[in-house]
């Protein structure tokens, strides 16, 4: 079993004692999300630490999409539940890259692939999704990709 997952398993017999209702809601579903990402495809296999924080970043993505969904619905005790179980999974996450970090990143993939234009942008995200490896959205990445290619 990877270390992550049973820190996520221990954490969420600490929350059991503590009676920490958000904070157990939250490791149960992210761990019932491990489980399920174990047993898809053609046969059941064991996660690495990579693989379970590619399930909890996808986790963490679908509460802020559900924040922001709740949140133009005008439901705000809902989108604050959310960000709260966020937070919880942001704790098992990597940090985030800053701006400025994440502009340099993608400057240094579009000098690497020698990217000119858009009809190059493919290359450009590959390149910098590698190496932001977890530490920054697609949806930022692209954003900032296509900035600088478009200019």
């Amino acid at each position: 079993m990877s270390a992550l997952k049973n820190r996520l398993k221990d954490d969420l017999h600490a929350a059991i004692k503590a009676r920490d209702e958000l904070t157990m809601a939250t490791l149960r579903m992210a761990l019932t999300a491990v489980s399920s990402a174990e047993v898809a495809g053609p046969s059941a296999r064991e996660l690495s630490d990579d693989d379970v924080l590619r399930v909890l970043a996808r986790e963490a993505k679908a509460r802020r999409e559900s924040a922001e969904a709740y949140d133009g619905a005008g439901r705000g005790e809902l989108a604050a539940r959310e960000r709260a179980e966020l937070g919880v999974l942001e704790a098992y996450l990597p940090a985030q890259l800053g701006d400025e970090e994440l502009a340099a990143l993608v400057g240094e993939a579009i000098a690497a692939t020698g990217a000119t234009g858009m009809a190059q942008m493919g290359a450009v995200m590959k390149a910098a999704t590698a190496a932001a490896a977890g530490r920054a959205e697609g949806g930022r990445i692209a954003a900032l990709v296509r900035a600088r290619l478009s200019s």
